[in-house]
């Protein structure tokens, strides 16, 4: 008897033990890639990488499109892994970079990539440091998930309305020389108000994180093409011929109109919001006129939140302050919160 059971016991370890090998095989055959999700609000302009086209020879990419389907297929060298891949979705500029680290800097030279290229304008290759950037420029904003399986990446172009039910936009003002001269104000409040909404199920594309300067063409471009809830650019005001002035203002869009929500209701809630969190004064709505460039164009929900003047030695001394960003950045989140509420009802 304990003869016989040794034997079942023997062929029930050995049953098990094939079976957990097949389904780690399967596994790994059909590993999803966890990437890193460095998107644009994440990725500096002016990046050393970013600029290598001229030094290590951008070689256009090669593409087939038989009988593939409506993925894009990126064959992969044998000893590439999951964790040798990293993807950015650079939603600014209409790109997707693929990093891939491997010792073979021809191996793209000759193989095709295949699949559907309905999304993409072109492909470049370029190789250095031991690693491949795959460049794809973009026909839209996509959202890119992906999926390695018998040496292959493939990945999938998805509109981000087909994946997210809320989506904002925010637009930190300025840039450039004009970030310089507005300390960082409103960088600084748009990385604080991410942190809040980092914690919640809304997707959002910041137009910027870091002194990149954007066009306004391209900042409200994004909120149109993803057809964003809302649009929010926040903003330090000025007037160089009177430094009395201060106080808090938003101006919205006029042009654009749903009923029940539209710019200058979100206006309303970022200035009540705003101003009730910074114990300030409220200067009220102001409609946007044709030098607003940058709501002027919204297809969308979309305003424009003047935190302050820096003219002003008292409100500038505020700006200033960290933990009053902070209750400014507090503001927006509620004003978007309410904004969101406010379209369920």
């Amino acid at each position: 008897m304990q003869g016989k059971l040794r034997k079942q016991t023997f062929i029930y370890t050995i049953l098990f033990f094939v079976l957990s090998m097949s389904a780690m095989i399967v596994y790994a055959k059909e590993k999803v890639i966890t990437v890193a999700d460095l998107t644009q609000d994440q990725v500096e302009y002016g990046n050393a990488e970013a600029d290598t086209a001229e030094e290590t020879g951008a070689s256009q990419l090669l593409f087939t499109q038989t009988g593939y389907g409506d993925r894009l297929h990126i064959p992969l060298a044998a000893s590439i892994k999951a964790e040798n891949i990293t993807m950015e979705n650079h939603y600014m500029e209409r790109e997707l970079w693929v990093y891939i680290e491997s010792p073979e800097d021809d191996f793209y030279e000759t193989q095709a990539l295949a699949g559907s290229t309905a999304k993409i304008e072109s492909g470049t290759c370029e190789y250095y440091n031991g690693r491949q950037l795959l460049k794809f420029k973009l026909r839209d904003v996509y959202e890119c998930s992906n999926m390695l399986k018998e040496n292959y990446l493939y990945i999938t172009f998805s509109k981000p309305r087909e994946i997210y039910e809320k989506i904002v936009v925010i637009d930190p003002g300025g840039g450039g020389e004009e970030e310089l001269a507005a300390g960082g104000i409103n960088l600084d409040i748009a990385r604080l108000l991410k942190e809040k909404l980092d914690d919640t199920d809304i997707k959002v594309y910041y137009t910027r994180m870091d002194a990149g300067n954007p066009a306004a063409s391209e900042r409200i471009g994004i909120a149109n093409a993803v057809r964003a809830d809302m649009f929010i650019s926040i903003q330090v005001n000025a007037d160089e011929e009177n430094s009395a002035r201060y106080g808090t203002e938003t101006v919205y869009s006029g042009d654009y109109f749903i009923p029940g929500f539209g710019g200058v209701e979100l206006a309303d809630l970022l200035e009540r919001e705003v101003v009730t969190h910074i114990s300030g004064r409220a200067n009220g709505l102001i409609e946007a006129t044709e030098a607003d460039t940058v709501i002027v164009d919204a297809l969308v929900p979309a305003a424009m939140l003047k935190t302050g003047y820096i003219t002003n030695p008292q409100e500038a001394a505020l700006l200033a302050r960290e933990d009053y960003r902070e209750r400014i950045a507090e503001g927006i989140y509620q004003a978007i919160v309410k904004a969101y509420e406010q379209q369920e009802e």
